[in-house]
């Protein structure tokens, strides 16, 4: 019976703890899918800002000054001036002909004479008949001959209107307004197409020109209604002709027959203009309405993203792009953070060139951008956050810039660099250990291994290995070739570190004798030399560490304390490679000569006997053997 009732008690027990498993799992899940997104949430984030304060304006604006010259070099779909378009200038030749502007309104109803033979559909003027002036009412015979002339209308800075003449505007057949401002870099990339309730002069002409299919209707209640100008080429590929050519004459009738003409000033100096195809020389005004006539004729107004789509288009970017790169190497992420940018300016000209549709560019490639820093940033804090439990914060760096070197390549590979090598352990260790339950054994080594272990790291050290109570520490390892003024500062970072040590131990013995425990001798063998740096283990398993004979060596020095029981206060054995770089600094005694491997004569050893007066401290830097066999000149003192 007893097995029979647990059954279900075991039973739920199971479920709940699947049922936990699985909570647990998609508990995991999410934070892994949170942790891959944020760098993209917190780039989309900044870029909206950005976006909302104005500041990827200027860029923008560079952006799409670039999208109208690749389209115009051939890479997009390239376009021309309507056919339906023509220009009449008041160039530099009419002005040296005709005497400076403004000009007696005689001179227009020539003009107007001269195009009754093949007459235009509609003729624009983008000048300003204000004021009274010699030949009105001969001008304004003309215009009222010719049926199909618009006049110019505008405002001043104070708003008030700029109308022409009551005896002109009554016999022209409408007016245009010809108002716009120009964007904050001085490039006019918008027109209004009604102001005020007028149309613009382009919208009017259409209207007098019979082509109202392509008319905009107006919004209730607007005051300014603009549009985006889609400049479709050069201006100088604009049919253009010369005022006195006209008037004169000289050009075909049938070239400004049934054309929108616009009349207006081109000379230099005079309603000066600039568009992103046009803006180192600039051009005139006039040239903006034809513009507007173009883009209405054609049905190709620039048709900028909405404000609601960019702010999708900017998270989406950020998002998607953190989620692929937090699934990639540095190499990867730096190759897609090479290559989305390109992508997106692909897609920006595609849309550009054939659907008239104006996609951001500086918004979108900051966010990946952003996003890009993000990633390499949490993968950066991911790892330091992960080795320093294993190595110290210094090796941590070195691995994620060597990592970030090698373009994110499992084997990084080994570096040979000049360092200084110390290996101390606690003399009798075994014995002491044999006699104190393991649990006691820990309570007693970690303290001790704690404070060795800040002396050493104090001192810009880091510490490789623990090998049971012993330890290994490198001093002055980079990653890379050090000179010599580095390489004693390192070894005088390893005998300082001792000093501090033997200060703490004794400190660390006062604790362990009121508390009854086993006070602690230690032996330190130091080492300077060549050793190779890099990851040792296998993929599932790495360690970056040292190695080489410089290693072993300090090793044997250690283990050499057991012999040298006099003139050896701090236990501390060093090479004489090592003497040559601290000898200035430290009292320090020959003990015997060692024959060390790869070497004909032998290596004297020294016992560091404690530090000189500052009286006697010699030069910064010293001549090296080492520094000479490995080519490193110390400069001279």
């Amino acid at each position: 019976m007893s097995v029979l009732g647990a059954s279900p008690v075991i039973f739920v027990h199971r479920q709940t703890a699947v049922i936990v498993k699985r909570w647990i799992s998609r508990f995991q899940c999410w934070v892994a899918v949170t942790q891959a997104v944020f760098p993209g949430v917190a780039a989309a984030a900044i870029s909206l800002g950005i976006w909302q304060l104005g500041g990827w304006q200027p860029l923008e604006q560079i952006g799409s000054n670039y999208l109208f010259k690749i389209r115009q070099s051939g890479m997009g779909s390239a376009q021309q001036w309507d056919d339906s378009i023509a220009l009449i200038a008041i160039d530099n030749v009419s002005l040296q002909k005709y005497g400076s502007f403004p000009w007696p309104r005689y001179r227009y109803a020539q003009l107007l004479q001269a195009l009754k033979a093949s007459p235009p559909a509609a003729i624009g003027f983008d000048v300003l008949f204000v004021d009274r002036g010699k030949g009105d009412a001969e001008f304004a015979k003309a215009i009222a001959a010719s049926h199909n002339v618009v006049l110019a209308t505008a405002w001043d800075e104070q708003g008030n209107p700029l109308e022409p003449l009551p005896q002109l505007q009554k016999a022209g057949a409408t007016v245009g307004q010809i108002w716009h401002n120009p964007d904050p870099d001085g490039i006019s990339r918008r027109t209004a197409v009604f102001a005020k309730d007028v149309p613009g002069l382009g919208v009017t002409m259409l209207q007098v020109g019979n082509r109202g299919q392509h008319i905009p209707q107006p919004i209730p209640g607007k005051q300014k209604q603009s549009v985006w100008l889609n400049w479709p080429h050069d201006a100088k590929a604009l049919p253009t002709y010369s005022f006195t050519d006209v008037v004169e004459g000289k050009v075909p009738p049938e070239a400004l027959a049934d054309k929108l003409v616009l009349v207006g000033v081109t000379a230099t100096g005079i309603d000066v203009l600039r568009s992103p195809l046009n803006q180192t020389p600039p051009i005139s005004g006039v040239y903006l309405h034809a513009a507007l006539l173009d883009n209405l004729l054609q049905s190709r107004l620039l048709q900028p993203l909405a404000e609601e789509l960019i702010w999708v288009v900017l998270v989406v970017l950020g998002v998607g792009s953190s989620w692929v790169l937090s699934h990639q190497k540095i190499g990867g992420r730096l190759a897609i953070a090479v290559l989305s940018p390109a992508i997106w300016m692909s897609i920006a000209v595609a849309a550009f060139s054939y659907y008239q549709l104006w996609l951001p560019i500086a918004a979108p490639i900051g966010t990946l951008l952003l996003t890009w820093g993000g990633v390499q940033l949490q993968e950066k804090q991911k790892l330091m956050s992960l080795f320093e439990k294993y190595v110290a914060p210094k090796i941590a760096r070195l691995i994620w810039q060597q990592q970030t070197k090698s373009w994110g390549d499992e084997e990084i590979p080994p570096q040979q660099t000049i360092a200084t090598i110390l290996f101390m352990d606690i003399r009798g260790f075994t014995n002491i250990s044999e006699a104190m339950m393991p649990v006691e054994v820990f309570e007693w080594l970690n303290p001790y291994l704690e404070s060795m272990t800040n002396c050493i790291m104090d001192r810009g050290g880091v510490v490789d290995k623990y090998i049971g109570d012993a330890i290994m520490a490198v001093f002055g390892i980079s990653g890379e070739m050090l000179t010599p003024k580095a390489i004693r500062e390192g070894a005088l970072n390893a005998i300082a570190a001792c000093m501090d040590m033997h200060r703490s131990l004794g400190v660390l013995n006062q604790r362990f004798e009121q508390e009854g425990k086993p006070l602690i001798k230690v032996g330190i063998g130091i080492h300077t030399g060549l050793v190779m740096a890099g990851n040792l283990g296998s993929k599932r398993r790495l360690n970056y560490s040292v190695v080489g004979d410089t290693v072993n060596v300090a090793a044997r020095l250690e283990s050499m304390n057991k012999e040298v029981k006099d003139n050896n206060p701090y236990h501390l054995l060093i090479s004489s490679t090592t003497y040559d770089y601290v000898g200035d600094r430290y009292v320090a005694k020959p003990i015997k000569s060692l024959q060390l491997r790869g070497r004909k004569q032998k290596t004297l050893i020294y016992s560091i006997l404690g530090e000189k007066p500052q009286t006697q401290t010699q030069q910064d830097l010293i001549s090296s053997p080492l520094a000479s066999a490995l080519y490193l000149t110390p400069p001279r003192p």
